[in-house]
């Protein structure tokens, strides 16, 4: 396998000398490419807030503010009463604010939740119970994976009529996830798109395929994640998601990728796309790089 620090720069090396997007490395692959992505920035903003509506109101003005950008699927930070306020007064506000998002989104945008391990199983139950006219998509990391757990989730949501998919994978996972998913307990897994990589998603999103499985690579806390990620849904039939977390580096030109109507549209340029300010890079390496000779 190639180590983590040099795949990113061999796989754009190998598109600029083949004169190819990343994407179209991938043997019968479009002529461009776009594919479907979500706002993640739908975080706990509103903790300084007492009032529910008021906190409800704050994260909806966030999510027309992902509109204004292009955006039209929506990642809701959920689990405040895991650790961030008491657990009904924390439940109570994140059913207010899945409420408030989808009413401020219309009924096309899908809409994920993510708890990062904040919930049990029956505050899952209560929470996808309350905001079932919401239209829940997916259901992420709502506690640490546990295959009984989520076959007792399963058999709950099908009982009340709820088709939200089952999503994980990101951070310290299970190492049996996998096999979960092949089981048919999880629906989407989320691996890191940097950790375990590019090429680990390379080989294993044709696995997921085989399974039925579908695909979204995490990209949230890495700036490159999100311009790497989306090349891999040349290749994974079952990709759904890129995850978009928006940021500027300075030196680094992300401008060719454009989020239009919900999709990140990728740019067919050789390699990843991206243009680099060669005085701020060689200033960089200056303080604080290495030559290789």
């Amino acid at each position: 396998d190639i180590p983590f620090a040099l795949e990113y720069p061999l796989w754009d090396r190998a598109g600029k000398l083949a004169g190819k997007a990343v994407y179209a490395l991938a043997g019968e692959s479009p002529a461009s490419l776009a594919v479907a992505c979500y706002d993640t920035t739908l975080y706990f903003d509103d903790l300084h807030l007492t009032d529910d509506s008021a906190a409800a109101e704050l994260i909806a003005a966030e999510a027309l503010e992902g509109v204004a950008q292009g955006h039209r699927h929506f990642k809701i930070k959920v689990g405040r009463g895991g650790m961030h306020m008491p657990v009904e007064a924390g439940t109570r506000r994140d059913i207010a604010i899945i409420r408030a998002v989808r009413a401020a989104v219309g009924p096309g945008a899908k809409i994920l939740l993510d708890a990062n391990n904040g919930y049990n199983l029956n505050l899952t139950k209560h929470v996808l119970g309350e905001t079932a006219e919401a239209d829940i998509f997916w259901m992420e990391e709502a506690f640490h994976e546990d295959p009984m757990l989520y076959a007792n989730l399963r058999e709950w949501m099908a009982a009340e009529g709820l088709s939200v998919l089952i999503a994980d994978g990101e951070g310290d996972a299970s190492p049996r996830l996998l096999e979960w998913a092949q089981q048919g307990l999880i629906d989407v897994v989320q691996y890191d798109v940097l950790r375990p990589g590019f090429t680990r998603w390379w080989r294993l999103g044709s696995q997921l395929d085989g399974w039925q499985v579908r695909s979204a690579p995490h990209a949230y806390g890495g700036v490159f994640g999100v311009y790497a990620g989306p090349h891999l849904a040349a290749r994974i039939r079952g990709f759904t998601f890129a995850e978009i977390d928006p940021a500027e580096v300075e030196g680094l030109d992300g401008s060719a990728y454009a989020i239009r109507d919900g999709q990140m549209h990728v740019p067919d340029l050789p390699g990843f796309g991206l243009g680099l300010d060669e005085k701020v890079y060689q200033q960089a390496v200056a303080a604080k790089g290495f030559v290789v000779e």
